[in-house]
């Protein structure tokens, strides 16, 4: 190897340039910042390159209890992030019409475990209750949809910062939270900001970026780079070509209709949780935010014209829709085949794109930006072992996504549209998911059901989707499993009890949020 090979190889990683802004650019560039202090004389620099002509799509308002985590990892305050993004609580998601598409079908996948989910299989002996004594799976196994159909909150004005009575996540002004973020990571965390298109890429004899070249800024060097760019993909896509793997076979919504829809008034309630709502060839989206409801259909081309679909919208929103503006956002569903080459890795829609079913987006960007921060190559001779890692862990969690999103619509019995029986076609779903429907014909989910640890949904999502959709498995097989009934009426029973002490103790979702713009956390 020649010296001035082995030099690059041995290279210290000190400088990160993130191409790109938005939730996804701002998050990495935070993560890295913050982990590896920035600020600091001997920290990492970490540069971002942002583009003042390209705005950012700004839909993605769902996100996953992660983001919690990460608002503490970035120094974040609780407070100032629901004030400044409008934020709301979000306990999980209701599911409308996706069963028989009727006026009474719906369930939930909330955030909360369901009771005695790591002693026991809950699941079994609900399955197994008797007709009289039953009611749908989330209600009876989980306090969490209670608070949800009640508009109630998941924590008092008094409870800590991230703190939690019921598990939850929130939904954003992904606009706002850009904004927040791009503030927060100049002034506090160190990271240079550079608002410039870039024009180039320039490359070292091993194929590795040696810098992007901008328009007003010349050329900008880094050790590695972070492709944040979008649906364009300026650096893995369209530099490095590596290819985009389209799951549009399996997925088939390809297309979104998106409004922001004012509330009636001031105290008009605001749902605890994410509303999807089954339609003819997707489902509609609604989400509440402080100041107003981000609503959207997302649907499949094949199986609608863009005039039904508008029709679709319309009809749910209803006459205000004429007086509002929409957003059509086109997209393919599927991901690049790796992430990281070479010294590059993509993080946000220049990695991938699923629909929103479920808010994956934003949970894939956080968790690629940890795994980027905390695993960051000291050196560039170790670099390409990290990037394998990522691949495969990120290869892993973007199938498994896509298998629990197709879950939710093979297990649908609407037949009004050829969407939905084209989706219960045996050709559209992933093999991996089939064996697992297999195995689920004769026992609940299970976490031993999954083999890795980097698992996006836990077997308790799976039940929650499953039972909340009807289907059965039949222990008839196994009846040794149910061998403590005493257990499982103990656990119904604290479900039941739980219920009502949450009633009783939390406020409305509007209530605290109002507290909160007034006052803060822990002040009254």
């Amino acid at each position: 190897m020649s010296d001035e090979k082995m030099n690059q190889q041995n290279k210290t990683t000190k400088t990160v340039v993130v191409v790109g802004g938005g939730t996804a650019g701002w998050l990495t560039a935070g993560r890295l910042a913050a982990h590896h202090k920035s600020n600091t004389d001997t920290g990492l620099n970490v540069i971002l390159v942002e583009s003042p002509n390209v705005p950012i799509i700004g839909v993605g308002e769902g996100t996953w209890p992660t983001m919690r985590s990460t608002l503490i990892a970035l120094g974040i305050s609780e407070t100032d992030f629901i004030r400044e993004c409008n934020a709301s609580f979000k306990q999980g998601a209701r599911f409308a019409k996706w069963v028989d598409g009727s006026e009474d079908d719906f369930y939930y996948h909330p955030l909360v475990l369901p009771q005695g989910f790591t002693q026991g299989d809950i699941a079994a002996y609900w399955l197994n209750k008797a007709d009289d004594n039953k009611n749908s799976f989330s209600q009876d196994v989980c306090f969490q949809e209670a608070i949800c159909e009640q508009g109630l909150a998941p924590k008092t004005i008094r409870t800590a910062e991230f703190g939690a009575v019921a598990n939850y996540a929130y939904h954003l002004d992904s606009g706002k939270f850009a904004v927040l973020l791009q503030k927060h990571c100049t002034e506090n965390l160190g990271v240079t900001h550079i608002l410039d298109d870039v024009v180039a890429v320039n490359t070292l004899p091993n194929e590795d970026i040696a810098s992007v070249a901008t328009k007003e800024n010349g050329d900008i060097a880094g050790d590695l780079f972070v492709d944040c760019s979008g649906f364009s993909s300026l650096l893995l896509g369209k530099h490095y070509q590596v290819p985009f793997k389209s799951c549009d076979d399996v997925l088939f919504i390809d297309t979104a209709l998106a409004v922001q829809v004012p509330y009636d008034n001031e105290n008009s309630p605001i749902a605890s949780h994410t509303i999807s709502t089954g339609q003819e060839a997707g489902w509609i989206w609604d989400i509440g935010l402080q100041h107003r409801r981000g609503v959207g259909y997302v649907y499949s081309s094949k199986h609608s014209s863009e005039e039904q679909a508008r029709a679709v919208l319309a009809q749910y929103v209803g006459e205000q829709f004429d007086s509002l503006t929409v957003r059509k956002i086109p997209f393919v569903s599927g991901h690049r085949e790796k992430f990281w080459q070479h010294n590059c890795v993509a993080v946000g829609l220049s990695a991938g794109f699923l629909e929103p079913l479920e808010a994956s987006a934003l949970v894939l960007v956080e968790l690629s930006a940890q795994m980027i921060s905390e695993q960051l190559p000291a050196t560039r001779d170790v670099m390409d072992i990290v990037a394998k890692r990522f691949n495969e862990t990120f290869l892993y969690r973007w199938d498994r996504i896509i298998d629990f999103l197709k879950l939710h619509y093979i297990l649908s019995k609407r037949s009004d549209n050829a969407f939905w029986t084209d989706n219960r076609d045996p050709k559209s779903i992933p093999e991996s998911l089939q064996d697992l429907m297999q195995l689920w014909k004769y026992r609940s989910p299970a976490d031993l059901d999954f083999t890795s640890n980097n698992e996006v949904f836990p077997a308790a999502s799976y039940q929650y989707v499953l039972y909340g959709m009807g289907f059965e498995s039949d222990y008839s097989h196994s009846a040794h499993v149910l061998n403590d009934w005493h257990y499982a009426e103990q656990q119904f029973a604290k479900n039941k009890k739980m219920v009502q002490q949450a009633s009783a103790l939390l406020p409305t979702n509007r209530e605290l949020l109002d507290k909160i713009r007034q006052y803060g956390f822990n002040t009254i």
